[in-house]
């Protein structure tokens, strides 16, 4: 093409800028189609949800935004002493606990060792464990369970008594020794320490003196296997 003025050149140009211009897009087409075939074209970048934002989405679809969920309290299994360990005199014997609160049931439980009254404390609880037993001083017993409690009368302060339940020890350290006429006898159940009680009785009903032995909690101790 020949090129005469300023008009011609513009003319020139624009015809070549025209020409590769279409040349350009059929070939970007032709690219594209190409690579869109062999599936070689990049995948659009995800947009990411901030965790909260996520979150609260979730808790609006199913209308629980703000909303407190219910705390259920684990009920206490109530843990009821086994064996009763008197360190001062040597001597373990069973503890009963009986749901019976009756003379006769109670009575008949001593019989086979000592008795946690059932309206005392249990181990777990804050109050007093109240523990009742047999003592007798005749020279021929045939059940031993009658002289369970021989001689707490002569415990001392510091001494220590031992309640298990399982693998679990209650440790209690005397600190009051006394006897009582039976109607005299008070025992406060409830309370804001765990304390322990040890009673003498040959009934439930007897209107006997009786020795009390008063002990406070010190620890609880994990007993080896």
């Amino acid at each position: 093409m020949k090129v005469e003025t300023w008009s011609d050149l513009a003319e020139a140009l624009l015809v070549r800028k025209v020409a590769f211009l279409v040349t350009f897009f059929v070939i970007f087409l032709f690219s594209y189609a190409l690579l869109a075939w062999f599936d070689f074209l990049p995948e659009p970048k995800a947009v990411e949800t901030p965790v909260e934002e996520a979150t609260t989405t979730a808790a609006l679809a199913v209308g629980v935004i703000d909303e407190e969920v219910p705390v259920v309290p684990v009920p206490t299994v109530p843990l009821f002493p086994d064996t009763l360990i008197i360190d001062g005199l040597d001597r373990t014997v069973s503890v009963l606990n009986p749901n019976s609160r009756t003379v006769a049931d109670l009575d008949a439980a001593l019989l086979y060792g000592v008795v946690r009254h059932p309206d005392s404390a249990t181990l777990e609880q804050e109050g007093t464990v109240l523990v009742l037993g047999h003592s007798s001083y005749l020279p021929t017993v045939l059940n031993p369970s009658f002289q369970a409690f021989n001689g707490i009368q002569h415990l001392e302060f510091g001494d220590t008594i031992r309640l298990q339940s399982g693998d679990v020890e209650y440790v209690y350290r005397v600190d009051k020794v006394y006897r009582a006429k039976a109607a005299e006898v008070t025992v406060p159940i409830a309370g804001a320490v765990k304390r322990l009680v040890l009673a003498t009785c040959n009934s439930f009903g007897s209107k006997d003196d009786r020795y009390i032995v008063e002990a406070e909690f010190i620890e609880t101790r994990t007993i080896a296997g």
